[in-house]
């Protein structure tokens, strides 16, 4: 299995794991190629994939900054390969990535019925917030969220 830092070149992959994954939400905006590809570039290697040989994505985790806090988006590992070592092995990829631009503290949002994505998160050894609100603001109302069945 290969970690490596995402390339805009990735996205046909990536995209095609992200069908798979169940109750997954894709926006129609911001996880377009076009979307993605500005991600990227304002957040230069750090997000991650992880990839068999052959060259199928079958890990994948949008990671970026703001200067102060870090952020993990569409954190994934295809059904097959989960309880492998691969999640945490992107998130750690990540987390140095993230130490490199001098990022003190990182947070992720997980749905509360994802209930595989929350046991993940606890066995890694990440802190489940109880003491705020989370609240969002559409300012583009053309980026909606499809949810994969």
């Amino acid at each position: 299995m290969n970690i490596r830092a995402m390339t805009a070149e990735d996205y046909d992959g990536v995209r095609a794991l992200w069908m798979t994954i169940h109750g997954f939400g894709i926006r129609s905006v911001d996880d377009s190629r076009e979307g993605v590809e500005r991600f990227l570039q304002r957040n230069p290697g750090l997000s991650v994939v992880a990839e068999e040989e052959g060259g199928r994505i079958v890990g994948a985790i949008l990671c970026g900054h703001d200067g102060r806090r870090g952020c993990l988006y569409h954190v994934c590992v295809a059904e097959e390969f989960r309880l492998h070592g691969i999640g945490k092995e992107m998130v750690i990829h990540c987390m140095n990535a993230l130490k490199k631009e001098r990022i003190n503290k990182v947070s992720l949002i997980a749905f509360t019925k994802n209930d595989i994505g929350n046991a993940f998160w606890k066995q890694i050894g990440w802190t489940k917030r109880e003491d705020l609100n989370y609240y969002d603001f559409t300012l583009n109302e053309e980026n909606i969220t499809a949810f994969n069945s």
